[in-house]
C-alpha cells in the first residue's frame, strides 16, 4: 500500500478500495471520500463517527443534489468553480455527474469556461491539485513528482503544460495547471481513464504576462519566461525524470507556445510515447470533420483545395495529418501537400519569406504565383488566395475574429456547391466567423465545423446542426487506445485511425446534419477511437500487449464512476 493510506485493486468482483487511513484523512482525499454514502459500519471502522451527518445517501441521490445546487449557480464561471470544489472533495461523484450530463457540462468543465478560470487562478485558488515544477528549483523535481505516492506502474498518463499558449488567451503562467486538470477530467469522463492513474503538471518557467507579474497575489515564479538552453535543459530533465519514474506513462503536451510545441514534439517523438493535443489532437478531429464533410459534398478529400488561415502549430498539424490520410489513400506526398495553401503572419507561406521549419514543406513556389492577381504587389493576403485558388475548404486557426467576412465567403461560395468552412478559433469571441452568418452568405450550403459549441441555426424548415471540432472527440480515445495496447509510441497511422473512427460515426446525410458526432455520444465515440488506435498500434508494431479480444480489452480498461467495495485494513 502506498504512503497515501489506500490502494485500488482490480478483482473478479470489481474494483476494491483498501483503506488504511482513518478519520479526517479519509474525508480529505477525493479518491477515498464518498461522504454520506459511507455505511454506518464503515463510519465506525474508519473513525468517521461524528464527522458526517447521520443520514445515509446513495451515489445517485448525491448526484441529484449536486445538479440542483449546480443549477442555482449564477453563471458559467461560478458553475466551474462549484464543480472544481466537488472534484476536490469526491472524485467519483464529480465524474458521475460529469458523465451523466457530459454534453451540457463539457463547456463548463473544459472549454470555453476553463479559460476564465485559468485567468482567475490566483484569485480563486483554494486547494492544491496537480504538480507544480519550477525552473528555479529543478533539483526538487523528482520529489515533487513522487508526492502523489505513485509507483512505477501506477501512472498511465501525464498532461503537462508550460502555459504559454493557453487556448486563445496566451501566456497564463502558473494558472495553466487548470488546463492540465481539465484535460484529465475529460480523459476520465469520456474514455474512463482511471483518475488515480493520471498526473496534471505545470512547468512554471516564468511568464511574460505583465498583468500577472504586477499582481501581488500572483502564485507563480516572479520573472519573465525563461527561454533558450536553460528552458531546453528543464524540458529534458522533466522527460528523463518522468520516463524513469513512470515508464508506462504517455506524456501529453498541452498549450505550449508555437515556437516550442512542434520542436518539443519532434525532439521526443521517437524516444517516448508522447502526444501534443494542440497539434495532433486538433489535426485528428479536423481531419475527421473534413473527411465527413467531403463525403457529404461529393468531393473526396484528395481533391479538395484547402486554405488554412493561421498556419501555426495547429494549422500545420492539420495539414500534415490530412496529408497522411491522403497518402494512405494512395496519393503521392508532394501531390498531397500541393492541395494546401497556408497563411501565417506574413501572408501566404511561399518561397522567400521568413517562416518556421515546420511550415516550409507547405511553402508555395514563387513560379506558381506569377499569374496571380494581387490587391497589393509583394503581398499574398487571404483575400488574394481565395480569389486565385478558389478553395473548396477553408479552415481558420488564427484567433482573428470575423476574418472570414461576407465578401470572402461569398467569393468562395460562388465557385463550389458545398463550401466546407471551419472557423476553429476559441473562445467564441475569437471565431473567424459565426455559423449563422456563414449559412446566410452561402444560402444554407455551407458545411460547418467550429471550435466552440454553437446552437443549431434554423433556416426555413431546416435546422442546421453546427458540428463542434472539439478535440475531446479524439484525445480521450487515443489515450485509452495507447493504454490498452501499451503502445510505446504514437504513430501517424494511429492518428489517422482515430480520425477515421470519428468520421465513421457521422452517418446522417439529411439537410442540416452535422459533420461530426454529437458530444452526447462522447463516451461511445471514445471507445471506438480507442479500439481503432489500439489496432493501429499493433499494425504499426508499437503495441506491447497482444490484442486477443480488443473489444473486451477496451471495455475492461474503462473506469466507471461507481463507489468501489471498501476493504478496511
Amino acid at each position: 500500500m502506498s504512503s497515501t493510506g489506500y490502494e485500488f485493486l482490480h478483482t473478479a468482483r470489481g474494483e476494491v478500495l483498501r483503506i488504511a487511513a482513518r478519520g479526517r484523512d479519509v474525508l480529505n482525499d477525493p479518491l477515498t471520500n464518498i461522504g454520506t454514502a459511507f455505511s454506518q459500519a464503515q463510519r465506525e471502522a474508519l473513525g468517521l463517527k461524528g464527522l458526517l451527518p447521520p443520514g445515509h445517501t446513495t451515489l445517485e441521490a448525491q448526484a441529484r443534489r449536486v445538479m440542483a445546487q449546480l443549477e442555482a449557480e449564477p453563471d458559467d464561471l461560478a458553475k466551474h468553480q462549484f464543480l472544481q470544489g466537488l472534484h476536490n472533495r469526491n472524485e467519483v461523484l464529480f465524474h458521475k455527474v460529469f458523465i451523466d450530463h457530459i454534453e451540457d457540462l463539457l463547456p463548463i468543465v473544459y472549454t470555453p469556461t476553463i479559460g476564465e478560470a485559468i485567468k482567475a487562478f490566483s484569485n480563486y485558488y483554494h486547494r492544491p491539485r496537480g504538480i507544480f515544477l519550477s525552473i528555479d528549483d529543478p533539483d526538487s523535481m523528482e520529489q515533487a513528482l513522487q508526492a502523489y505516492g505513485h509507483g512505477q506502474d501506477d501512472v498511465d498518463l501525464i498532461v503537462v503544460t508550460d502555459s504559454e499558449g493557453i487556448l486563445g488567451i496566451g501566456d497564463q503562467g502558473v494558472g495553466g495547471i487548470q488546463i492540465a486538470i481539465g484535460k484529465l477530467a475529460v480523459y476520465t469522463a469520456a474514455a474512463g481513464i482511471h483518475p488515480r492513474r493520471v498526473l496534471p503538471v505545470v512547468l512554471d518557467v516564468g511568464t511574460d504576462n505583465l498583468d500577472l507579474l504586477a499582481y501581488d497575489g500572483y502564485l507563480g515564479v516572479r520573472h519573465s519566461r525563461v527561454r533558450g538552453q536553460r528552458y531546453d535543459e528543464f524540458i529534458d530533465h522533466f522527460v528523463a525524470t518522468t520516463s524513469r519514474l513512470f515508464p508506462k506513462a504517455m506524456i501529453h503536451w498541452e498549450d505550449f507556445g508555437a515556437g516550442n510545441a512542434h520542436r518539443i514534439l519532434a525532439r521526443y517523438h521517437d524516444e517516448i510515447c508522447t502526444f501534443n493535443d494542440d497539434i495532433e489532437g486538433t489535426a485528428a478531429v479536423v481531419t475527421a470533420a473534413a473527411v465527413a464533410a467531403s463525403r457529404r459534398s461529393g468531393i473526396p478529400l484528395t481533391r479538395q483545395r484547402i486554405v488554412i488561415f493561421g498556419a501555426g502549430s495547429a494549422g500545420i498539424g492539420i495539414a500534415q495529418l490530412m496529408c497522411e490520410f491522403m497518402t494512405a489513400e494512395g496519393m503521392d506526398l508532394a501531390e498531397a501537400r500541393s492541395r494546401f495553401w497556408g497563411l501565417g503572419s506574413r501572408g501566404l507561406l511561399r518561397e522567400g519569406i521568413r517562416m518556421r521549419d515546420f511550415q516550409r514543406p507547405f511553402a508555395r513556389r514563387m513560379a506558381e504565383l506569377e499569374d496571380w492577381q494581387l490587391e497589393r504587389d509583394g503581398r499574398c493576403t487571404l483575400r488574394d488566395v481565395v480569389r486565385n485558388v478558389r478553395p473548396t475548404m477553408m479552415i481558420g486557426t488564427s484567433a482573428q475574429p470575423g476574418v472570414f467576412d461576407e465578401a470572402l465567403v461569398r467569393e468562395m461560395a460562388s465557385h463550389v456547391a458545398a463550401p466546407i468552412i471551419m472557423p476553429l478559433s476559441n473562445p467564441t469571441s475569437l471565431a473567424e466567423a459565426q455559423p449563422e452568418e456563414l449559412l446566410e452568405w452561402t444560402d444554407g450550403r455551407a458545411l460547418i465545423a467550429t471550435g466552440s459549441p454553437f446552437s443549431p441555426v434554423v433556416r426555413g424548415s431546416v435546422s442546421h446542426q453546427i458540428a463542434q471540432a472539439n478535440n475531446a472527440l479524439v484525445f480521450p480515445g487515443l489515450g485509452l487506445g495507447v493504454i490498452v495496447a501499451r503502445a510505446t509510441r504514437i504513430t501517424p497511422g494511429m492518428l489517422v485511425a482515430a480520425a477515421n473512427a470519428v468520421a465513421a460515426e457521422v452517418t446522417a446525410r439529411h439537410p442540416g446534419a452535422g459533420v461530426l458526432p454529437a458530444m452526447s455520444s462522447l463516451r461511445a465515440v471514445s471507445a471506438k477511437v480507442a479500439l481503432a488506435v489500439a489496432r493501429a498500434a499493433e499494425t504499426d508494431g508499437v503495441a506491447c500487449i497482444e490484442l486477443k479480444d480488443p473489444v473486451q480489452q477496451v471495455l475492461e480498461a474503462m473506469w466507471e464512476p461507481v463507489y468501489p467495495d471498501i476493504e478496511i485494513v
